[in-house]
């Protein structure tokens, strides 16, 4: 057990998780169970954790920010998913030995699977532009090539930092650094970067006062440090991170302070710590200093995790990210809907502007560079006639195929939606983006083998759409040797039967064409969830229904109604996919996505779907490469298989405490949850 007496400290999530040990807050006077005791950093506040350390003889450790740290800024409230635990000193204080000092000078990096290792995550780094913040857009290197001229970077840093005021360095060493950089370089330009603080406003720089002339431009806006490295020549530091980024993206470094990975011969030193007697590689500081000296936490489990966990966290939000910036015009979406929007599309300063008609759009400033968002087909009138005209795309919008726990008609919030830029998968009149990655993507191995694991997920959890269902077995008397098919409701009005199906297009029609298909067989019918909750269309009076059906089930789960079933019979129902997943016939009187590649059974062809797929492939397309998923916890994008660990560990909660059945709201909580999301539409929240 750890003990801590910051307050700070307990704003850290999952902190026993990153540190691998039980914390204690403000530990007892007589330290009874504590194997050390923590502080942050350097910081003053920290003083009272070493006294009371040193007076109980327990082991002092300082715990700071790792160097992947997180998305956003810690100042505006961003917890890290990197800590570093020095039991010696801290990294970034020269003035005396460190954990990390103590492992270049002294241990044995030559592992040949550490350099492999170390080797893949430098270039994950380099390739995803990451730092220790990576909530900038990359920098137009565009803007400083023009002249011709090498550039030669000069990085400020805050004002007072403790990897300045301890590394053997002051207010003169950046002033040093800068007519340093200015002589030694005379035929190139000289670039200054303001620290992301500075920037935010948080905290003033060392070199503020200079301002952008002839030979010296200074670069204050929000962006991607590594983008920013790429473009120049040389780079100049006094104890920045940022200096161990250009040497991992090969740049000539120059030092006027003692960061971390000065000392060891891959810096020119103009400040000298002599106890940093040995010659290190690149790829030996950044084993010892990423690999073994930091500490991760995985994101999507919140448990102790590795740099590859949080590596492939922070390049999928820079792509998301990447992808959300600009302006986005977003028409159809009810008011209601607009909360849960703004988060899955928060990008690099990206401007979300809803809109109901296109003369309000052009009134705020759609145009050739905006991006377009619609919510299904609700198209307003002379949206088609803009974009065509324009060049501009439309990005459609539904939700995902593991979607939550609980129903959108009840306004439970999405943890997935799909974004289609060719057209949308229920929409079989034209191709979409996910027909085309399952006609064109070659899947590799590695994919399939991640959509096999995550079929065997999904059948193990009982996952499906909503989730909102017990899993139990339908309460049904079958006659031995009946075949049993199950047929899906649907809601009539919904744009996948608009726009999925020719002839049978309710569910009355497909009943029956599920009887003449099986005259002798038992059939189960299954009224959809938003149906019975009488929140949409497609309510088949039971006693229309005598001599169509044998049951319908208004109790147990599309899930226990496929298990029971033989045979699945549907006109666009996501059932069918659900089926397909539980090694079960689908047959389709419509054109669903995941009909037409030769694992269904078709009553009309798609000519335009010309491959034949294993089942691993449609699923490696439709649910990995296709959909975004977003955790409301951690408000960030994670992956499927996050999303399905989150709606198991909330089903078995409902479970346990018995609620699972009672999922459906009632009128009046749906009207609480109604009024308080369009509040925060309203909001913009």
């Amino acid at each position: 057990m750890i003990g801590v007496y910051l307050g700070f400290f307990k704003r850290i999530p999952h902190l026993s998780s990153l540190l691998g040990d039980n914390i204690v807050y403000r530990p007892l006077p007589n330290a009874g169970g504590l194997s050390a005791v923590a502080g942050w950093g350097l910081k003053p506040s920290s003083q009272k954790a070493r006294r009371f350390a040193e007076k109980k003889g327990l082991p002092y450790i300082r715990i700071e920010d790792g160097f992947l740290r997180s998305f956003g800024l810690g100042v505006t409230g961003h917890p890290p998913l990197s800590l570093v635990v020095d039991d010696v000193g801290i990294y970034y204080d020269a003035t005396r030995p460190s954990r990390l000092e103590n492992i270049l000078n002294n241990d044995d990096l030559s592992d040949p699977s550490l350099h492999i290792s170390a080797r893949k995550a430098m270039s994950l780094i380099a390739e995803y532009g990451l730092s220790k913040y990576n909530n900038a857009p990359d920098m137009d290197l565009s803007s400083i090539s023009s002249s011709g001229r090498k550039k030669v970077l000069v990085i400020d840093q805050t004002y007072g930092d403790m990897s300045v005021v301890y590394g053997m360095a002051g207010e003169n060493s950046f002033r040093e650094m800068l007519e340093a950089a200015t002589d030694e370089n005379p035929e190139a330009d000289i670039f200054i970067k303001t620290h992301p603080d500075v920037v935010a406003g948080k905290k003033r720089g060392y070199l503020a006062s200079i301002r952008s002339n002839n030979r010296v431009k200074v670069i204050s806006g929000h962006l991607n440090p590594i983008s920013l490295i790429r473009g120049m020549d040389r780079v100049y530091t006094v104890t920045s991170q940022m200096g161990f980024e250009a040497l991992l993206l090969g740049k000539p470094v120059t030092c006027f302070g003692v960061p971390f990975y000065s000392g060891w011969g891959v810096t020119d030193d103009r400040t000298v710590q002599p106890r940093r007697t040995r010659k290190r590689s690149v790829e030996e500081i950044f084993i010892a200093a990423y690999m073994n000296y930091c500490r991760y936490l995985d994101p999507a489990t919140a448990c102790q995790g590795t740099i590859f966990d949080v590596i492939e966290h922070l390049g999928r939000q820079r792509r998301m990210a990447s992808q959300n910036s600009g302006r986005l015009f977003f028409f159809g979406f009810s008011r209601w809907k607009r909360h849960h929007i703004r988060s899955f599309f928060q990008g690099y300063s990206s401007e979300i502007i809803f809109c109901r008609r296109m003369d309000q759009a052009m009134k705020q400033g759609l145009d050739q560079s905006s991006r377009i968002v619609v919510w299904g087909h609700n198209d307003p009138e002379g949206l088609s006639e803009f974009a065509s005209l324009s060049g501009n795309e439309i990005w459609r919008i539904e939700d995902g195929f593991i979607r939550s726990v609980g129903l959108g008609s009840d306004f439970v919030p999405p943890m997935s939606l799909v974004l289609d830029k060719r057209g949308i998968y229920y929409d079989a009149t034209r191709e979409s983006d996910l027909e085309h990655i399952l006609n064109t993507q070659i899947f590799s191995p590695e994919l399939l083998d991640r959509a096999e694991r995550l079929r065997s997920r999904i059948v193990e959890g009982n996952i499906t759409k909503y989730n909102t269902e017990q899993i139990k077995r339908p309460e049904i008397s079958i006659p031995s040797g009946k075949k049993v098919i199950f047929v899906p409701g649907q809601v009539e009005d919904d744009a996948s039967i608009k726009f999925g199906t020719r002839d049978i297009k309710t569910n009355a029609q497909l009943l029956q064409e599920a009887r003449r298909a099986g005259p002798d067989a038992f059939i189960i019918y299954k009224p959809h969830p938003d149906v019975v909750a009488r929140n949409r269309k497609g309510a088949v009076s039971f006693s229309g229904l005598k001599g169509i059906c044998d049951h319908i089930e208004t109790k147990a789960s599309v899930i226990s109604c496929i298990g029971v079933a033989d045979e699945v019979h549907t006109m666009t129902s996501l059932t069918g996919f659900d089926a397909l997943l539980r090694a079960k016939k689908v047959v389709t009187y419509g054109s669903p996505f995941y009909a037409g590649w030769g694992l269904t059974e078709d009553r009309h062809e798609v000519p335009r779907r010309r491959r034949r797929l294993q089942l691993s492939e449609l699923i490696a397309g439709t649910l990995i490469a296709y959909p975004r998923y977003f955790d409301w916890g951690g408000k960030n994008f994670v992956e499927c298989e996050t999303i399905i660990s989150k709606i198991v560990a909330l089903r078995g909660q409902l479970e346990a405490e018995g609620r699972i059945s009672n999922l459906q709201p009632g009128y009046l909580e749906r009207r609480i949850r109604k009024t308080i999301l369009l509040l925060k539409g309203l909001a913009g929240k």
